[in-house]
């Protein structure tokens, strides 16, 4: 097949080059066919898209990078860190939630970003997260070299109205709660009690709530209500403004030279242990949901 290109010199003059493309086209046309066997997965306009990640495998992970329990500060700042890379990268991420070793991603209602394409969407934030898990490990893990790549998958799932993602968000912090109250029982009775990881495990067996604040008080006097928010509300991620002074040297004609004083407002990442299962989060903070 023969190909001409047009190109125009630098004098104006316009000439044409000549060339074989060896069937290059007729290549091209021919295999392009395999794209029909690709699947369709733009996510409903007018829905928020949320991204989940969880960590796989992570019973065995923490185990072998020594995390201490029943929880880990190093390894939940290290997860702030990574959701914070993927929200700086992707802004139209308005608000992230995390808890152990997962972190759920809240993708605005009028997003396009990768045309609503899940796979794309779901791929980017777990790649990113990941990476940067990996990439920042060792200012947290300062004394523990990472024994092998951690992985986390993920899933895209839709909620068309404010009250269906809010409600998502409260399932995971009610999630959190319920996790944590039973892992900090269990590690008080292991480390403080003497019991065996199977004794304590039987010991909780058929507990309630009150059973478990009961056990903590009445034998180790702890008030599971006085633990840090951290770990009893996990963390939700945001967007916020912030006015920042900076100063800077300016030279006014015919005028010596100056310092001056320049408030800029910038968005910037804000992290928060509090309950956003109520209104009172959620009020004070209007811009995030759009309207119904």
């Amino acid at each position: 097949m023969l190909l001409r290109v047009g190109c125009v010199c630098k004098k104006g003059h316009r000439f044409l080059l000549r060339a074989f493309s060896c069937g290059v086209a007729m290549a091209k046309s021919k295999f392009e066919y395999v794209r029909s066997f690709e699947t369709d997965d733009t996510c409903l306009r007018n829905c928020y898209i949320v991204v989940r990640l969880d960590g796989r495998n992570f019973h065995k992970f923490s185990e072998q990078h020594g995390f201490v329990k029943p929880n880990d500060e190093r390894a939940l700042a290290l997860m702030r860190r990574s959701a914070g890379c993927v929200m700086e990268q992707l802004d139209d991420v308005c608000v992230a939630y995390g808890q152990s070793d997962e972190f759920s991603f809240v993708f605005k209602r009028s997003t396009n970003w990768f045309k609503r394409r899940a796979s794309k969407l779901m791929t980017h934030v777990a790649s990113q997260f990941s990476s940067s898990f990996v990439f920042f490990w060792g200012e947290y893990f300062t004394h523990q070299p990472l024994l092998y790549p951690p992985s986390f998958d993920g899933r895209v799932v839709l909620y068309p109205s404010n009250r269906n993602l809010r409600d998502y968000l409260s399932w995971r912090q009610a999630d959190c709660h319920i996790n944590n109250q039973y892992n900090t029982v269990f590690w008080t009775l292991v480390q403080k009690g003497g019991l065996s990881t199977t004794q304590a495990e039987e010991r909780l067996k058929g507990t309630v709530a009150a059973d478990k604040n009961e056990i903590l008080f009445s034998e180790f006097n702890i008030n599971y209500n006085a633990e840090p928010q951290l770990y009893r509300k996990g963390s939700t991620l945001i967007w916020d403004t912030a006015e920042e002074v900076t100063t800077k040297k300016v030279k006014p004609a015919n005028q010596s030279e100056r310092e001056v004083h320049v408030t800029r407002t910038r968005k910037k990442i804000t992290t928060h242990h509090c309950d956003i299962i109520g209104s009172q989060f959620w009020e004070e903070h209007p811009d995030i949901l759009e309207s119904d």
